[in-house]
This record gives C-alpha cells, sequence and structure tokens, in this order.
C-alpha cells in the first residue's frame, strides 16, 4: 500500500526521501508528493500524479531544500488518484502530514472542521488530520502535544509522519494499526513503512509499537508509549544490504525472484532440519507443548498465501491425518465462525502487515480458537508480534508485486508444519525421513525448473492475442492452477480462471474452443489417468492445451496439445515444482503484452487497509 519517509538530519533531507520512495515503489501507488521546512522555516511541496519518477523531475524544476522533511507514495482509498489528494497534506501552511491507513470518523470531523472555518482541499480523510494538527497548534500546543491531542481524537488506523514551521528540526511520528520503523542515524533520523526504503542511510531500526509516538531531532529521540510514558524500544540491526532490493542482471525484479527460488528455500530449510527430521525449536519457544495440544488447524490468509494454505489442507489431512480448514481472512470476521476447541491458528502472509490477516488473527482470539502460528516473511511485523510461535520463511525482499519466492517459501513452511503435527496423528518416522529427502532435494528440482526458461518464453507467444484462459489441475494441484491464473491475471491482464479438471464437465467445458488457452499441471500421481481423461474431453472440443507434465506421464504433444516435460517428480513437494513454471508463463506473457510485470495496474504489494 501506500508509502511514508520521513528524516531530520543535519543535511539536505529531499535527495534521502527521494530515494527512500524509489524503494517504496514495489508496494503500488498512483501519486507521490515531498514536502520539507526549508532554511527560511518555511514548508515546500511538491506533489505529482504517477510514479516517483515524475516527483523527481518536478523537484528538479522547483528544487524543495531543507533539513527536515516527510514524502510518501499514495494508493488511493478515499478519493480519485489526483495531485490534490497525493499527500504530503498540509494546513495554513503551518504543518504538514503524511498519512498511511484510514480514518473512520473522517466525516464527522470534515463537519467539524468546516465549522471552524477550516478549507479543505482535497477528498482524502487524511486531511482532516492535518486541520486537527493545527488548530491544536493554534490553540498553543507543541508539535509534539499537538499530535498527542489529535490522534486521541482519530478513530481508525494510521502511521503519522508530521513536520511543522513552529519546530523546524522537528520530526513526530505516531503508529496505530498500521507499520512505521525508526532508522537511526549518526545524529540523524528517519521514518518509513518500510526497512527497505532506509538502508542506503541506515541498517539500525526501531519497530514502533501500537500507540507509540516518536519526537525525532538532531538532538536526540524519545518515544512515547499509548499511554503517554517515555519507553524504550529494541534497536535491531537489519541484516539486509542496500543491493538486496536491485534488480542486478535481472529485468524485472519478478523475474529475479524467481530465479531466487533455490536459494530462499534452502533458506528456509536450514537449521531446521537435523538427522532426517524436523526441528520443533524451529517454531519457537515452547512450540512442542503448543502442538501437543493440537486437535486441528485452522488457516488465514490473503490471496497467493491463501492458496499456500488450500495446498497446506491437503498435506496435513493426507500426510498427517489432522482436520484442517482455510479461510479467506476477508470473510472470516465476519461470518461468525464456529469454535474449535484446541485448534492452531496459522496465519500466513508475505509482508506480516496484511490487514485482513491481522483481523482475523484478532477475532480468532477473542472466539477463543486456540494458540497461534505465523508463516511470515517480514522480522518484526504486526503479525509476528501478534502471534504465540513463528515460522520465518526467509525468503529476503520480495520487490515484485506478484508474489513467487514467497509462495514457495510459504509451501516449504507449511510442509515443515505437517510433519511436526503429522508426529502427533500417527506420521511414521520413516514417513517423515522420506518428506524431508524430498524437501532436501527441492533446490536442485526447482533449478531444473529454471532451465526451461527459455522454452516457456517461446511458449508465451501464444498467449499475444489471447484475452481468456483456463487453468486445471487436482487434488493438491488445484490450487496451483488457481495460484497460476491469479499471477497470469495479475500481471498481464488476461482473464484467467482456475478450476479442478473433474469440474470441466459441471459448466467450463462450455468455454473451451479455439480462443481459451487450456493450461493443465500433470504430475505423476495416483489421479493421472482421471487427468489425462480431462484433457481428452478438452482435445475433442478443438481446445487448445499446454501441459505441464512429468517426465514420466506418458502425456505426449499432440494436434491439440503442447506438452512441455518437468523432470520426475516426489508426489508430496510437487505443488512446489510445478508452480514456478507458472510463474515464468505469467511473467513471459506480461512482457509480451508490455505490461508493468513488477507493478501492475490498480494493485498494491503489501494491503495494510481493509
Amino acid at each position: 500500500m501506500c508509502g511514508i519517509v520521513g528524516a531530520v538530519a543535519r543535511r539536505e533531507v529531499a535527495p534521502i526521501l527521494l530515494e527512500g520512495l524509489r524503494r517504496l515503489e514495489y508496494r503500488g501507488y498512483d501519486s507521490a508528493g515531498v514536502a520539507v521546512v526549508n532554511r527560511a522555516e518555511q514548508l515546500e511541496r511538491v506533489r505529482t500524479l504517477g510514479k516517483v519518477a515524475e516527483l523527481a523531475k518536478a523537484c528538479e524544476q522547483s528544487p524543495v531544500q531543507g533539513t527536515t522533511g516527510i514524502a510518501h507514495t499514495r494508493w488511493a482509498t478515499h478519493g480519485r488518484p489526483s495531485e490534490s489528494n497525493a499527500h504530503p497534506h498540509m494546513c495554513r501552511n503551518k504543518v504538514a502530514v503524511v498519512h498511511n491507513g484510514i480514518i473512520e470518523n473522517h466525516d464527522s470531523m470534515r463537519a467539524r472542521q468546516k465549522e471552524q472555518a477550516f478549507s479543505f482541499t482535497s477528498e482524502t480523510d487524511t486531511e482532516v488530520i492535518v486541520h486537527q494538527l493545527c488548530h491544536h497548534l493554534e490553540q498553543g500546543d507543541s508539535l509534539l502535544d499537538a499530535v498527542r491531542h489529535s490522534c486521541s481524537e482519530l478513530d481508525g488506523a494510521y502511521a503519522l509522519g508530521v513536520i511543522g514551521i513552529c519546530e523546524p528540526g522537528r520530526l513526530i511520528a505516531a503508529r496505530r494499526g498500521s507499520p512505521l520503523v525508526i532508522g537511526i542515524g549518526t545524529g540523524e533520523y528517519f521514518i518509513a513503512s518500510d526497512v527497505a526504503a532506509l538502508l542506503p542511510v541506515t541498517q539500525q531500526f526501531i519497530f514502533l509499537e501500537d500507540g507509540d509516538i516518536a519526537d525525532l531531532s538532531c538532538d536526540g529521540m524519545v518515544i512515547y508509549d499509548a499511554s503517554g510514558a517515555p519507553v524504550k524500544r529494541v534497536q535491531k540491526t537489519s541484516q539486509l544490504t542496500a543491493d538486496a532490493v536491485e534488480r542486478g542482471e535481472y529485468r524485472h525484479y519478478m523475474l529475479k525472484e524467481i530465479f531466487e527460488q533455490p536459494r530462499a528455500i534452502a533458506d528456509t530449510l536450514e537449521g531446521r532440519l537435523y538427522d532426517g527430521r524436523v526441528l520443533e525449536a524451529a517454531f519457537g519457544h515452547g512450540a512442542a507443548e503448543v502442538f501437543d495440544k493440537v486437535k486441528g488447524v485452522h488457516i488465514i490468509a490473503c490471496g497467493t498465501s491463501y492458496h499456500a494454505g488450500l495446498v497446506g489442507r491437503y498435506w496435513m489431512e493426507a500426510l498427517a491425518g489432522i482436520p484442517c480448514s482455510v479461510e479467506v481472512a476477508s470473510e472470516f470476521r465476519y461470518r461468525k465462525p464456529v469454535v474449535r476447541n484446541s485448534s492452531l491458528i496459522v496465519t500466513v502472509s508475505q509482508s506480516g502487515e496484511t490487514a485482513d490477516t491481522l483481523a482475523g488473527l484478532e477475532e480468532a482470539k477473542r472466539l477463543g480458537f486456540g494458540q497461534s502460528l505465523t508463516i511470515c516473511n517480514v522480522p518484526e511485523s504486526s503479525l509476528i508480534r501478534a502471534s504465540d510461535l513463528v515460522l520465518m520463511t526467509r525468503a529476503g525482499p520480495e520487490i515484485g508485486v506478484a508474489s513467487t519466492k514467497a509462495f514457495t517459501t510459504q509451501l516449504v513452511a507449511l510442509m515443515l508444519l505437517t510433519i511436526v503435527l503429522g508426529r502427533r496423528f500417527g506420521m511414521t518416522e520413516t514417513a517423515e525421513r522420506e518428506l524431508v529427502k524430498q524437501l532436501l532435494h527441492l533446490p536442485r528440482q526447482i533449478d531444473d525448473v529454471l532451465g526451461l526458461d527459455r522454452q516457456i518464453m517461446q511458449l508465451a507467444e501464444r498467449f499475444g492475442d489471447k484475452q481468456h484462459a483456463l487453468f486445471l489441475g487436482r487434488g493438491a494441484q488445484y490450487p496451483v492452477a488457481m495460484e497460476g491464473a491469479l499471477k497470469l491475471k495479475e500481471i498481464s491482464y488476461i482473464h484467467a480462471e482456475a478450476y479442478p479438471a473433474g469440474e470441466l464437465k459441471h459448466g467450463p467445458l462450455a468455454l473451451v474452443d479455439a480462443a481459451m488457452p487450456v493450461v493443465v499441471v500433470a504430475p505423476n500421481n495416483e489421479l493421472l489417468e482421471k487427468l489425462k481423461s480431462n484433457l481428452r474431453e478438452v482435445g475433442a472440443r478443438g481446445g487448445e492445451m499446454l501441459v505441464f507434465a512429468d517426465q514420466n506421464t506418458g502425456i505426449a504433444s499432440d494436434d491439440t496439445t503442447t506438452v512441455l516435460p518437468v523432470a520426475p517428480t516426489d508426489d508430496c513437494v510437487a505443488p512446489i515444482v510445478f508452480t514456478v513454471p507458472l510463474q515464468l508463463l505469467a511473467y513471459h506473457v506480461a512482457v509480451l503484452k508490455g505490461t508493468d510485470v513488477d507493478q501492475p495496474r490498480n494493485l498494491a504489494k503489501s494491503v495494510t487497509v481493509e
């Protein structure tokens, strides 16, 4: 979603702010802006519609200079994409604010502020924040107190960065419900919604907690908790480097991240396996005691992570014999779910900040489902702090909006969880050792699939003039087909749907013709013969099929079918392996279509508002 950067220093901060915004572009946005307190102690602001590059050009034409400033990339929620709706927002040239989140009582605040003679120039909920800040400043508050009093009057979620001409060397940050991090330099401080924005200037960070307000100046930093008391927060050193979020030799971040999957999977397994077994301590202190009490699993996730959860359900029920349900997080909290005692609540998220998943976890706790585990890629994220147990996926920074390595490492994590729970539901040591062996072979198998890249690029040309596509899979490959369809429509804008192959005759077969390519994943398993029957149904109706098939399936190319052989793969980990060619297909089709692969229209990397 939206991105925040702020700085207070003894040097010009505009270059730092613009570079920070560039590093947050992956989050998705439609406009950008920057504001500083200049040397004359006046506010200067530049805002543009479109990319950060447009903002940088505007700043060259109208330079903003100063040592205290804030900047923002906006993804429209309240109000259409426009320059007037872009952040930072200002009031009476006294105070400026950048804001992530949603203010739920903005209508009543707006009505009251109009009575107080405040003028509105935007359609955003954020503008009520800056007017409220100005109101308290005009009542004699300091900048810090104005933020305190204003925050107490806001209902909803926010991360705020605030500067004002009353105290030109001060930056105030506040957080409730939306992530915000402080970067610590030498005699200078920074804020951002993501550490990636600040890696060129620091690797020392403090993660603000809900209700925190931070007072930052070149002379020091004070953090106040929700009660208003000064508090010390733990300072952490990031292991990321500035070049970790660079594309390197790759044309797009997405392609780089697809090719990083063997390493990401190996990193996710490292230190968690020993002598053919999974170490339960990898899930956190006291994990064994929690797992001993589990009678079922309840997975809550959104989007790609939801698809990972669906694969996890197949594994947990088929391999571990443990009941498992999977919920779309945005639906879970509203459907009045029936409480299952001793359930393990498993939240799955790349960012750990997904608003619906966080709300789902809170609702599950309120209802008393059981203890919680999060599978997540971002240390110190909100989900990690809210969960009893944690399993980090160690995928590293994922910049492309269309998730790739986060998905496959989530699957690896779910298999590890399946194994440790399976021990308690009858999984034998021999079966566990076989699954661990399959996991250890995964990086090499993914490498083999990546070797098909050039062939897949050639096959992608068949989609150049297509508007629709159908994806088919059976068993645990059905969620893989769902993920493949999602990737294609996310980045190529081709309408794509996924179905269990056995459901063809119940409706989707009516869509099949020469203009509707059908993409099939075909591992060599007990459902193979039934899948072949489904393929014959498609071929008999003139459908054009692209089949990613295990080399041992016996499926061959013919007039209606193109088969791309995939090296023989163990059935249990096949969903992970067969995901990768679908990622490559979506990528190459999108490149052919000329879309913005890393930042597809209308989408955000991390959905931090409901």
